[in-house]
């Protein structure tokens, strides 16, 4: 564990901390955070180069965070946690860890669950080889639970900042609703009106968030190559803060990231106009992170500036107190 909190870097709009991201959060203001949207590592069986929790131990390690988080968080704010499927050791059977997730939250901290939400990755390898590839008896999985809590029953949010496009049969209605379209009940019973013909710039969309996750020649992974370093083997598209970061919040607000791997959800946030700060332990992550916000520079530039963040030449050791509050306040 991390004894205490390195700014590795700092943008515009937020910075990157090396630390245990539960020791930062004791140090945030209450109230202060509008969003914490992340992906922690998941209760897998086998091992991975990031680190992992045991699965018997993954809920109340988990638990850990959210008690700390929670008083952070604005009662408008919410939480957004991803988590993936699992397996039970040596069965063909599911593990329920993310579903334990679910419960604790909402029964201990007292998390309000504002909605489920599940994120489809029609681009995800098959897995695991023993249950999929060679006895061929369950399918793969491609879907991640993403739990949206809460502070308050009333979070902040706004669906026509993430309208989804329409289809062509609603474009097509939409250029001659009398044409196409008849108000009538429904055989479920729930009445359609003409309201439904009416253009609002977009469909809502459905708690399936359908995201491939096929990133493979980013300047994040080409720069990692060119320096010889090992990118982070699990990261999420930024479609998927991106989403959350749109419907739940509003330029200026503080996002919270205190897995942040490599960094997606802090240059989400940083393109999108909110402030950010990201919390990850490994230092050579953190690190690496920075090619987020260098896809302008020259890759001798980089080059130069990864040399300098690895020998801790570019580390800022500031009271760590008044540093989170200037980024709070609006002083990143």
């Amino acid at each position: 564990m991390a004894e205490t909190s390195i700014e590795v870097y700092r943008t515009a709009l937020g910075r990157q901390l090396c630390a245990d991201s539960r020791q930062v959060l004791a140090q945030l203001p209450d109230e202060s955070v509008d969003l914490i949207v992340t992906s922690p590592t998941f209760a897998l069986l086998r091992k991975k180069s990031y680190g992992n929790e045991e699965q018997e131990d993954y809920v109340e390690w988990l638990l850990e965070f959210g008690n700390v988080a929670k008083r952070t968080l604005k009662d408008t704010g919410s939480f957004v946690l991803d988590l993936g499927g699992a397996y039970q050791r040596g069965v063909p059977v599911r593990s329920l860890y993310n579903f334990k997730v679910l419960i604790e939250f909402c029964e201990k901290p007292g998390y309000f669950l504002a909605e489920e939400f599940y994120w489809h990755n029609p681009a995800k390898l098959p897995s695991p080889i023993e249950w999929v590839n060679k006895r061929k008896i369950r399918v793969k999985d491609s879907v991640n639970t993403v739990w949206w809590f809460s502070k308050t029953e009333w979070p902040k949010a706004d669906v026509t900042r993430v309208l989804a496009p329409y289809s062509e049969r609603m474009k097509t209605l939409l250029k001659d609703p009398e044409k196409f379209y008849r108000p009538k009940g429904r055989p479920s019973g729930h009445d359609i009106a003409a309201a439904f013909g009416k253009e609002n710039g977009g469909a809502i969309p459905p708690n399936l968030l359908q995201i491939p996750n096929t990133d493979s020649n980013s300047h994040y992974l080409r720069m990692c190559k060119a320096l010889g370093r090992e990118s982070h083997p699990a990261r999420f598209p930024a479609d998927l803060p991106k989403f959350f970061v749109n419907f739940l919040t509003e330029p200026g607000d503080l996002v919270l990231d205190i897995f942040s791997g490599s960094n997606t959800t802090g240059a989400v946030a940083e393109n999108l106009g909110r402030r950010w700060l990201s919390i990850e332990l490994d230092r050579a992550y953190a690190e690496l992170s920075a090619l987020r916000f260098l896809e302008e520079w020259p890759e001798h530039e980089v080059k130069a500036l990864m040399e300098r963040l690895s020998q801790g030449s570019e580390e800022i050791h500031p009271s760590m107190q008044l540093s989170l509050l200037a980024l709070v306040n609006n002083g990143a």
